[in-house]
């Protein structure tokens, strides 16, 4: 039997993939053993991911489903004072005591909206609780009209590696309709400036599918992208979760037109990978091209997507520790003032078992394109050719995934699709 790739593509929910299993089946009760996860010492001191929650930004975009807060100036000094004690609560921890980070991330909101003293004590704060000596890759998120020279110099000299640039697209009418703050005009002023400032690395993100967009505003706004020459392009297909203004927007018939449907982003992210391959690119996942695969590799993606370590501080930031997920208290009150009484802000978690783990590593990595299956046999004793002989057969006979060796490899339009089929390779238990 093959998979009908292209049945139940509802406009609206959430497919983007991030972790395994769903946040829906993570509690609070299991809080409790993470906590007690992290009163014991680590078999070795091997490098870990950190991952910095900044959920600030002028004004919150439409299609937004990420927690963020606009208008809240007067929030930031204090929400990184408490940041700086969750540090110090991990940092004296018998789990993490003795560790340090591999890679970085600062994600949003809007992190670079911070002002540049406030940047600096955050930094100051995070290298005193954990030696950066052994960081190979610090990225932070900028919005176009929050990037400004002084603050680039300042990550510089922080020790940032790689710069993430929210353009999303280079069409000031499609932006205004989807609530973007900026222009095209400042997109190009923060890249000229980004660029002048010669970080290791620097991605620019795009989304295809946005309100008001046509194939030819798409086409166009990736042309004049190509003409900077970012190191590394990422282009989504726009989701509409239910938590978003665009999902009310669409329920309460407030929208000019439909928005594009699935076929048609991936039609135009299709579009867009060849656009990229002809420039000199390389497409290394299911959304992303760079100009080098080796230079300017993502490994906050890579190494957590092979089950690293990550450690997220910040308001709904979610860890991985040891086989064990958990997110911090979704609200900004509450994360606070559980700080202020010496309390880790943890909200709900999930202890994987061996095959949920196999599972997990198996769907993340599948989203880069490729599975070695001997790694997996080595890792975990298991088999995926064996454990998943029916969805691997499945999709193979759809033409969305090939086998080369001891390599899982998709095709083009198995990559299109990828998030719509990891659930193929859900426990059942997972798949509502």
């Amino acid at each position: 039997m093959t998979v009908d790739t292209k049945a139940s593509e509802p406009l609206t929910g959430n497919y983007f993939v991030s972790n395994y299993p769903p946040f829906s089946y993570w509690s609070e009760s299991e809080a409790v053993r993470y906590e007690t996860l992290l009163k014991q010492p680590a078999a070795d001191a091997d490098g870990f991911g950190l991952y910095v929650h900044i959920p600030f930004c002028v004004e919150r975009c439409q299609y937004c489903y990420y927690l963020s807060y606009d208008g809240r100036p007067e929030e930031m000094a204090r929400y990184v004072r408490a940041l700086a004690k969750e540090l110090r609560l991990y940092a004296e921890s018998a789990a993490f005591a003795g560790r340090e980070p591999a890679f970085v991330y600062f994600g949003g909101g809007t992190p670079s909206l911070l002002p540049a003293p406030l940047l600096q004590t955050l930094f100051r704060e995070l290298q005193d609780c954990f030696s950066w000596r052994c960081v190979r890759e610090a990225t932070i998120e900028c919005a176009p009209r929050s990037v400004t020279e002084k603050k680039l110099i300042l990550l510089r000299e922080a020790g940032v590696t790689r710069i993430s640039l929210g353009a999303q697209q280079l069409d000031d009418a499609v932006l205004e309709k989807n609530g973007r703050v900026h222009l095209t005009a400042d997109v190009e002023r923060a890249c000229e400036m980004i660029l002048r400032a010669g970080f290791p690395v620097f991605n620019v993100d795009l989304i295809t599918g946005l309100v008001g967009e046509t194939d030819e505003s798409f086409r166009n706004s990736l042309e004049r992208l190509i003409k900077i020459a970012p190191d590394s392009v990422t282009i989504y297909q726009l989701e509409i979760p239910f938590n978003t203004p665009l999902h009310r927007a669409l329920r309460e018939g407030r929208l000019a037109g439909p928005p594009a449907d699935w076929e048609v982003k991936r039609a135009r992210l299709a579009r867009g990978f060849d656009m990229l391959e002809s420039a000199g690119y390389t497409v290394r996942s299911g959304y992303t091209a760079v100009r080098d695969p080796v230079r300017h590799a993502f490994l906050y993606q890579d190494e957590q997507y092979r089950g690293v370590d990550l450690l997220g501080i910040g308001v709904s930031s979610f860890s991985y520790l040891r086989g064990m997920n958990q997110q911090n208290l979704a609200a900004l009150e509450p994360y606070m003032d559980a700080l202020s009484k010496g309390n880790l802000p943890l909200g709900r978690a999930y202890s994987l078992s061996t095959e949920e783990r196999m599972v997990r590593e198996f769907v993340l990595q599948l989203k880069l394109g490729a599975v070695r299956l001997d790694c997996f046999r080595e890792k975990f004793g298991m088999d995926p050719q064996q454990r998943f002989a029916e969805p691997l057969a499945r999709l193979a006979q759809s033409g969305v995934l090939l086998q080369d060796g001891d390599e899982l490899r998709l095709t083009r339009e198995g990559l299109l699709r990828v998030d719509h089929l990891l659930r193929e390779f859900y426990l059942p238990k997972h798949r509502e």
